[in-house]
Parts: structure tokens; C-alpha cells; sequence
């Protein structure tokens, strides 16, 4: 084969030919075939000769020539000339200088053919996969459409016509099964570059995938008049997807099931018969908590908003319902709000609160010298500890139907030397454990905790200092197939993470580990990784 031999119209109707097959821009092709050209002269005139080629994009006039340094003394003759030579081919040639000597056409042998055209091919395939990566990275997010190419082991292998996407097996429904030849939608997850070419992921079990089923199918999601705050599925089975709209004209639940249930119907029919709760958002969380949990009816609800927890009260007969089978029902709820939630039914809450009155009763009789109705008389105007008695508004207490000044001011006193005996109780024990008296300047250390630390052999603040959070709250582990919950120090204190976390960082301030502004920043730092997070997770 002779390369250059081609005619100059010939060279660019392949440029042309190539670019057209493989969507990919023609001015890449045409540099592709000047490296190959200059490769297949390169071994003609020399390996270490540097050999440029140059095709006209127009014309397609091909110019080959190698470019020569021009020195004082040449060591090299591939790569260099003297002045004397250079101001042949160029008068004003100085040293330094770098001078294109032109070289006249010739026919490439076979293997030098061959390796051009080996390069043409890796060139060409470089730029089809970089193409390819630029278009599916700005699709992630999207549906696509494509058809089957071929399954294996499962994993289905989809034509996207100008790409190849995977489907695994278990980003597909349960009891799904495609043929070669079949046509497919599914959600655009993830796309990546790998040494053998763009990858590109589809999943239709993932829950963006029914959000952008909606909205394809509802106009008004489309349009942004309603919106789609969160969506919980369990793949083939049932699914919840919370809807709001920004014009008080338009029923959000309405819209999406449409006339005569049209619309979800036609999203069911996609996800191969899964059922879909549509609830009404609420920026009220009791609110959006007791809708996403219909069909169940609930009575009433207890919110703990620094745990993010939520117990919900329901009648008897409707507890089945609310957690529904295998606790489905309570499991997609809790994904769709990002809330946990308890659910117990109205004797269960009717039996705790009972219990929970009778302990406090108990606890205010013993602590406070009192007798059981006084105790009582506590226990139901909602006081949970004595701390609260404490250190309550003296007219709070005086306020008790049956209780004076007099009687307040008595009760006080007693909380304030019950507590007071409990400190002192607490300091003793903690400095009968050696537990070094700095470790109570630590903030966030109470008397209580520094009797666990002095259990737990944490005696001095670079005790503390060196602890791992897991030290502090526990953690699991799993031991001949169980799963062993660890205690931490701090077992029973009802201590998150961060708070844990926050303790350790403090103790390392104490001990001079760390600068306090080293823990300002640090907190910054992970306030922002943080609201990162929830702008991918909740993307607008």
C-alpha cells in the first residue's frame, strides 16, 4: 500500500468517510493521518529524526518535512545542522533556531502501511471514546432509550446508537427479564471513564428513575409548577413519592394521577406493575410524617427534632396497616422523609405513659422527701427530672393548683440539695477512679461522665484526647457470623457521634494537641461538606 500515492482528493474522502462513521470531527481524522504519516516516514528516514506531516484541509496537499536545530558543531545529523547548511535552506537562519527541511513524496513499503494505518485506528478510536464520554456525562440524570444488545450472566448490554450503556442485574426490576432485541428505558446513574472506554450506567431501580417517569408522563412536573420533593422505592413492589405545587390552583396528587388515573398508570405499566402512594409534601413535618404513612390513620405524633425521630401513635386495629408486610409500609415512610419512626399502637402509649408516671412519681417522692400525691402532682403538670423543678421559674411551681410561694420555694430548695448531694456523691467516686480534676474543665464533661471515664480507665484530658469516637459511644462488629454491639465509655448517655466527636476535639484543645481555632475551622470545613452533601442528594 502506498500512502502518500493516494491522490490529494482521496485523502480527505476518507478524512470525510471516517469522521461521518464515527461522529467524530474531521479535523481529529486528518490529524490522526499526519502522526501516521510521519510515523511510516520516520522509519524510512530514521527513527530519531523529528518528521512532521501536513495535510491541507482544503486541498489536501500533503508536505512532509523534518525539522533540524541549527548548531555550531553538529553531533547528530538527524536532528541537527550547522549554520552554514541552514542559510541554504533559510538566509536568515541564526543558531538556535529551529528550520523545516522539506522532503519529497515517496511509497511507503507494506509494514510501514500497516503501522500508519494502526495508528489512523487508535487515533480515531481515542477521539470515538473521548466523544462518546463527553456526550453521556451530560446525560447523567436523564432516561434513555435504547435497544438489547446481547445479556450476560444477567447484566444486559444496551445499544444506545451512539454508545453502549450496562444495565446490571441488580439495577433491574425483580422478575424482569430481557431478550436481545427488546427496547429498554432506564435511568442515567452514573457515567465513567476507563482505560477500555467510556462506561456508561442505567439502573431502573434507582428512585430518580420513577421521578423522571413522572415527569415525562405529568406536564406539570415538566413545567415546574409541581414539584417532586423525594421519592422512596422498593424496586417491583411499592413506592412513595412526596409531590408539592407552587400554584395553589393546582392539586399536586391530581396532577400526577390524572383522568381516571392515566398518568401514574402508565409509570406502574413502566415499572412492571409497582405500586405508588402519591402523598401530599408539607413543610410541617408531623404533617408530611402522618401522610406519608396512608393508608394507616394516625392519632397522634411526638416529635424528638434534634435525633430526627418521630414516634406515631396508632389505633389498634390499624398497626398492621401502618407498618405494613415486613415493615414495608414504615420503611418507605421513614426513606421519604428521612425521618426514623416508631409506631405504637394507643394501649402500647396508653401503658408507657402509665409506666413513665409511676417512675416519675417515685423518683420525686424519694429525691424530694414527698409524699405519693405530691409526687403525682409532679408527675402530671409534666416535669420529667428534678433539674427542672430546680431550676423553673419560681412562680411556675407556685402556679400548681394547691401549691403556695412557700411550698415552691420549699420544693427548690430540696431539688437544689438533692442535686447538690448527687455532685458530690459523683466527685467522690470520680476521685476514688484517679480521675484527674482538669478533665471536669473539659466542655461538655458532666460529673456522671467522668465517673464512666474513670471506669473505662480514661483518667487525664490526653486520655480523653486520644480516644476514638467509637472509644466513646460504641460500635459493631461482626464475629463468626454476629453481629456484637462493643460498648463505648459513654454507653447509656445518649450521645450522638457528633457530639462524641466534639468532646474528643475539645479535650485536644485542653491538651494543647490543637489550637481552638484549629476546631472553628474544622467545623466550618465539615458544615460545608455537609450542605454539599445534601445539595447532590436533594438536587433542586
Amino acid at each position: 500500500m502506498a500512502v502518500v500515492s493516494a491522490n490529494r482528493l482521496e485523502l480527505l474522502q476518507i478524512a470525510d468517510a471516517v469522521a461521518r462513521e464515527k461522529s467524530i470531527d474531521r479535523s481529529i481524522v486528518i490529524a490522526a493521518m499526519e502522526d501516521a504519516i510521519a510515523k511510516a516516514a520516520r522509519s524510512r528516514y530514521g527513527a530519531e529524526t523529528d518528521i512532521h506531516a501536513e495535510i491541507n484541509a482544503r486541498t489536501g496537499e500533503l508536505r512532509l518535512a523534518r525539522h533540524l536545530l541549527v548548531v555550531e558543531q553538529v553531533d547528530n545529523p538527524a536532528v541537527e545542522i550547522d549554520l552554514v547548511g541552514a542559510r541554504r535552506l533559510n538566509p536568515a537562519a541564526q543558531i538556535g533556531d529551529s528550520i523545516a527541511d522539506t522532503l519529497p513524496p515517496f511509497d511507503f513499503g507494506r509494514i510501514a502501511a500497516q503501522s500508519a494505518k494502526q495508528v489512523i485506528v487508535q487515533k480515531v478510536r481515542e477521539a470515538e471514546r473521548d466523544r462518546q464520554y463527553d456526550e453521556f456525562k451530560d446525560r447523567i440524570g436523564e432516561i434513555v432509550n435504547g435497544a438489547v444488545k446481547r445479556v450476560e450472566y444477567g447484566n444486559v448490554v444496551v445499544d444506545l446508537g451512539r454508545g453502549e450503556a450496562s444495565l446490571r442485574r441488580d439495577e433491574l426490576l425483580p422478575r424482569e427479564v430481557f431478550k436481545t432485541g427488546d427496547r429498554i428505558r432506564a435511568y442515567v446513574y452514573d457515567v465513567r471513564r476507563e482505560q477500555r472506554g467510556p462506561q456508561v450506567f442505567l439502573s431502573r431501580t434507582h428512585p430518580q428513575f420513577m421521578a423522571k417517569l413522572f415527569a415525562q408522563e405529568v406536564p406539570e412536573i415538566y413545567d415546574g409548577i409541581v414539584e417532586i420533593k423525594s421519592v422512596a422505592r422498593d424496586p417491583g413492589s411499592r413506592a412513595k413519592i412526596a409531590v408539592t405545587s407552587r400554584d395553589s390552583s393546582v392539586d399536586p396528587v391530581g396532577a400526577c394521577v390524572g383522568m381516571r388515573g392515566s398518568r401514574v398508570q402508565a409509570v406502574v405499566n413502566e415499572l412492571q406493575g409497582e405500586k405508588i402512594d402519591i402523598i401530599p409534601w408539607s413543610q410541617d413535618v408531623a404533617t408530611f410524617i402522618v401522610n406519608a404513612l396512608a393508608p394507616a390513620e394516625v392519632v397522634k405524633v411526638v416529635l424528638d427534632e434534634d435525633r430526627e425521630r418521630i414516634e406515631v401513635v396508632v389505633p389498634d386495629a390499624q398497626l398492621s396497616l401502618a407498618i405494613g408486610r415486613r415493615g414495608q409500609n414504615v420503611r418507605l415512610a421513614s426513606q421519604l422523609t428521612g425521618w426514623d419512626i416508631d409506631i405504637m399502637t394507643e394501649a402500647e402509649e396508653s401503658e408507657r405513659r402509665q409506666k413513665e408516671f409511676a417512675e416519675r412519681t417515685k423518683m420525686f417522692a424519694e429525691a424530694l422527701d414527698l409524699d405519693e400525691m405530691m409526687g403525682q402532682l409532679l408527675a402530671s403538670e409534666g416535669f420529667a427530672s428534678v433539674e427542672e423543678i430546680a431550676y423553673v421559674a419560681l412562680n411556675e411551681l407556685a402556679s400548681i393548683e394547691g401549691f403556695d410561694e412557700d411550698t415552691a420555694q420549699e420544693l427548690q430548695n430540696r431539688a437544689l440539695a438533692h442535686l447538690a448531694q448527687v455532685e458530690a456523691e459523683y466527685d467522690e467516686r470520680r476521685k476514688a477512679l484517679g480521675v484527674e480534676d482538669a478533665l471536669r474543665e473539659v466542655p461538655g464533661v458532666t460529673s456522671p461522665m467522668l465517673v464512666a471515664f474513670g471506669e473505662n480507665d480514661i483518667k487525664t484530658v490526653e486520655d480523653l484526647a486520644g480516644c476514638a469516637t467509637d472509644d466513646l459511644v460504641g460500635w459493631t462488629e461482626r464475629k463468626d457470623g454476629e453481629v456484637i454491639r462493643v460498648a463505648g465509655a459513654l454507653e447509656g448517655f445518649e450521645l450522638s457521634r457528633e457530639e462524641a466527636e466534639q468532646l474528643v476535639m475539645q479535650a485536644r484543645v485542653k491538651a494543647g494537641w490543637i489550637s481552638a481555632d484549629d476546631l472553628v475551622a474544622a467545623s466550618d470545613d465539615a458544615a460545608e461538606a455537609g450542605e454539599e452533601t445534601d445539595a447532590d442528594e436533594n438536587p433542586a
